[in-house]
């Protein structure tokens, strides 16, 4: 069970964060335990789902974050849900936004580009766009015959899976891999390599150039 976040007294060394999601909740319960084991100086102010009843919206409640329900079938167009996401990360003045298995796809307005952040289970570019989530991803690594698949955190823009790649990691594919096993092979990597990202951006390291982020050298923060 994730404990309820306590007052933090380096609070003001920590990042503001609002997370989104749409799943199960297990990468927002990962950078909880994170950060109550000290490794990630962060403070989740709030959380956006996009579905009413998913084990994400537990995982929020236990931990006594204040979470906003926005149903994307509540919205005619991408646009008005886009505004609806906005509005409430507006009262937040979060310094970053976090993607953990958020579904549904936002503008990224210019005020946040470099402040949007997601992680997705393979090797960008491959295997990333519309309709390469969750265990599709999976699906499409082992149909077509990698030897290697991973994930990769990156900053997000207005194209899917396409913004700037901060950092990857790779797992083998096994012979004798099903969806399942390389899933939960590659959801452990996540665990790692996320809040590894969001650590670097916490800490002032990540610096975009172009379409590429250099990671700065810690002495140079």
């Amino acid at each position: 069970m994730i404990p309820k976040q306590a007052n933090n007294r380096d609070s003001a060394r920590s990042a503001r964060l609002v997370v989104l999601l749409s799943g199960g909740g297990r990468t927002l319960a990962n950078l909880l335990r994170c950060r109550e084991a000290g490794t990630l100086p962060i403070e989740v102010v709030r959380v956006i789902s996009t579905r009413k009843q998913i084990r994400g919206n537990d995982v929020a409640r236990d931990a006594g974050i204040p979470l906003s329900l926005i149903p994307r079938r509540d919205f005619p167009t991408p646009e008005a849900f886009s505004d609806a996401v906005h509005d409430v990360l507006g009262a937040e003045a979060p310094d970053l936004v976090v993607m953990a298995g958020f579904l549904s796809k936002i503008t990224i307005p210019d005020e946040l580009n470099g402040r949007v952040m997601n992680i997705h289970p393979a090797l960008l570019p491959l295997f990333g766009g519309q309709g390469h989530y969750g265990d599709h991803v999976h699906e499409a690594v082992l149909a077509a015959g990698m030897k290697v698949s991973g994930c990769t955190a990156h900053f997000v823009n207005n194209e899917y899976d396409a913004g700037p790649i901060i950092a990857q990691r790779c797992v083998p594919v096994l012979e004798d891999d099903d969806v399942d096993s390389l899933a939960a092979r590659v959801f452990a990597c996540e665990c790692e390599l996320y809040p590894s990202a969001i650590r670097l951006f916490v800490e002032g390291r990540l610096r975009i150039e172009g379409t590429r982020v250099r990671v700065l050298p810690e002495k140079l923060a």
